[in-house]
């Protein structure tokens, strides 16, 4: 013993790991207000990190910005040359439509496939056992809806009117698995492209254009648009856009699968195109034998 507490070294080595064990016991209490060493640490560390980190936040702050500078100004250049494309793009139309009127007014037809006039509803019930394929909209026969009238967005076509009551119509959507159902497209250009939308791919969430002619030369990213020519869907509607051509099991025409313009996940204000042309049956391309004075009659 006398040898033990003779040795000073040891003596302190024990007496500083009992102090130590004991900071460490009071620093770990739950406590509000700190001891003042510890508020000397803590404030000398707050120091130094806020010494570094101001200087780095800085920096990356203003290179976040710079680059936010860049992207705008590229952003910048590409709206500016579609502006100019979509400024050229009006002043052509305008000059075609005034065209197309005088056209009308010489030949004396006052109808177009273009003419139909908007019934403005809203999306008020959708089943989501059939969530991909109807929706219900809250206007009916009161309104002027009849059955087989387009129904489409502000985006593009999206589907047709099924069943109609005095106040409420059911919709049929473009991605139905319904095989009857189908569309007269076509793919404008100095060659027009015309074929029929007839089915959907669920697992790629596109169109399937099908009976395309196969000598012509269908592009990824042209327009599909309806052609008007198969008695429901008033010309000129938006459809999609063509992501992929290929053959059809037969190998005599091609199919296009084509991106939908418009969202059939997210339906909520929607315009029934109120045609006044051709009547057909049901089914887009099938005529019905008496022609009245309303689509879908």
């Amino acid at each position: 013993m006398p040898r033990f507490f003779s040795n000073k070294r040891l003596i302190l080595l024990l007496v500083g790991v009992i102090v130590l064990v004991a900071l460490i016991s009071f620093t770990l209490k739950d406590r509000q207000n700190a001891t003042l060493p510890e508020q000397i640490v803590k404030d000398v560390v707050g120091f130094g990190q806020s010494l570094f980190s101001k200087p780095a936040h800085f920096l990356t702050g203003t290179l976040d910005k710079i680059d936010g500078i860049l992207n705008t100004y590229e952003e910048n250049k590409h709206l500016k040359a579609r502006l100019k494309e979509y400024a050229s793009t009006q002043a052509e139309l305008a000059d075609l439509r005034a065209d197309n009127e005088k056209l009308r007014q010489i030949i004396g037809k006052e109808e177009s496939l273009r003419d139909y006039s908007p019934i403005h509803a809203t999306v008020i019930s959708r089943n989501p056992d059939q969530w991909e394929e109807k929706i219900i909209i809250d206007k009916g026969e009161v309104e002027g809806v009849k059955l087989n009238m387009a129904v489409m967005t502000s985006s593009g076509l999206i589907g047709k009117v099924v069943l109609v009551t005095p106040f409420r119509s059911t919709v049929e959507l473009l991605s139905t698995e319904n095989r009857n159902f189908r569309v007269a497209v076509v793919i404008p250009g100095k060659e027009s492209i015309f074929g029929l939308i007839e089915g959907y791919d669920r697992t790629r969430g596109e169109l399937i254009m099908k009976r395309i002619d196969s000598d012509f030369d269908v592009k990824e990213g042209q327009l599909v648009q309806s052609s008007g020519l198969g008695g429901i869907f008033p010309k000129g509607l938006v459809i999609g856009e063509v992501t992929e051509v290929s053959t059809d099991d037969f190998g005599l025409t091609k199919l296009a699968y084509i991106r939908p313009a418009a969202d059939f996940g997210m339906l909520d204000h929607v315009m029934v195109a109120k045609r006044s042309s051709v009547i057909v049956s049901g089914t887009d391309g099938e005529v019905a034998e008496e022609e009245e004075g309303e689509d879908g009659s």
